[in-house]
C-alpha cells in the first residue's frame, strides 16, 4: 500500500498544523480529565458547624447569617444586619405570644385603646433591645474575589422582658390592667433574674 505524498509544501505544512492541533487538544483533554474537571457543588455550608446548629438557651435568642462582599468589613456589617432583623423578627413573634397571654387574663383584644398601647410599646421594645444584641461568633474566609462572612448573633431574652415591663409600669392605665395578671408577674421574676445575672457577671 503506497503512502499518500504531499508535494505542494504548503499542503504538508497545513497538515503538519492539523496534527499539532489534534495533539494539543488530546493533551488538553487528558489534563483536564487528570483534574477531575470544574469544582463541584458538594452542598456542605460555606459556615462552621455553630452556624447550623445554633444554641438552644431559654436565656437568650440566636439568629445565623451570611453575606459576601469584596470588602470584608462590609460582608460582616452585611451579615450582622441580617442576622439583627431575624433577631426581631423572632422577638416580635415571642411578644405577641406574651399578647395573647394578656389577652386571656384580661382581655387585652376587647379594648382597642390598650391594644394600640400594648402594641406601640413592643415597637420600642424591640427597638431599643436590638441596640444591645451582640456577635457570639463570627467566620471569614475568602471565596475567589470576595469574602463570605457568617455571624452568629445573640439577643438576652432578659433585657427584652425588663424593657416590656419598663414600658408597662410606664403607661398607667397598661400597668393598672396587666400588674395583678400572672403573665405580668412571672415577666417581674425574669426581670429579677436577668438583673441577678447581670451582676453576676459585673455588667
Amino acid at each position: 500500500m503506497q503512502r499518500t505524498q504531499f508535494k505542494h509544501p504548503s499542503t504538508r505544512r497545513c497538515v503538519m498544523k492539523g496534527v499539532r492541533l489534534i495533539g494539543l487538544l488530546a493533551v488538553g483533554f487528558m489534563l483536564f480529565s487528570c483534574a477531575g474537571g470544574p469544582p463541584k457543588d458538594t452542598g456542605e455550608s460555606p459556615c462552621p458547624e455553630w452556624f447550623s446548629n445554633p444554641p438552644q438557651d431559654p436565656d437568650f435568642l440566636y439568629a445565623t447569617a451570611t453575606a459576601t462582599s469584596r470588602d470584608v468589613q462590609l460582608a460582616l456589617n452585611k451579615a450582622k444586619t441580617e442576622a439583627r432583623a431575624e433577631l426581631a423578627s423572632q422577638l416580635e413573634v415571642r411578644l405577641q405570644g406574651l399578647r395573647k397571654k394578656f389577652d386571656e387574663e384580661v382581655g387585652l383584644g376587647e379594648d382597642a385603646e390598650l391594644l394600640s398601647m400594648y402594641s406601640q410599646a413592643t415597637k420600642e421594645v424591640i427597638s431599643q433591645v436590638l441596640v444591645g444584641t451582640r456577635v457570639a461568633k463570627q467566620y471569614t474566609k475568602r471565596e475567589g474575589m470576595v469574602w463570605r462572612a457568617c455571624v452568629l448573633m445573640e439577643l438576652p431574652i432578659g433585657a427584652a422582658n425588663k424593657a416590656l415591663v419598663d414600658r408597662i409600669k410606664a403607661n398607667e392605665r397598661m400597668y393598672t390592667r396587666f400588674r395583678a395578671s400572672q403573665t405580668f408577674q412571672e415577666l417581674e421574676k425574669e426581670v429579677e433574674k436577668f438583673e441577678e445575672y447581670k451582676k453576676q457577671q459585673g455588667m
